[in-house]
């Protein structure tokens, strides 16, 4: 949990757009995404394992 406090003389749209920023960079969102629902082990692993083949895609794009 981080707390936002309101800087002198900044608006309130710009105090929203750093509490989502902080909140995207401490990964907040993505982990109440991920406890939503109930995954599987194997669900996990099947994620994990797409997860590393499309960095090792990404990575091989890169390169050249």
């Amino acid at each position: 949990m981080f707390i936002i406090k309101k800087k002198k003389g900044e608006s309130e749209d710009k105090l929203i757009a750093r509490f989502r920023k902080k909140t995207i960079m401490e990964g907040v969102l993505q982990e109440f995404r991920d406890r939503e629902r109930y995954k599987k082990p194997a669900e996990k692993r099947k994620e994990q394992k797409y997860r590393i083949a499309h960095s090792i895609e990404l990575e091989k794009k890169r390169s050249y």
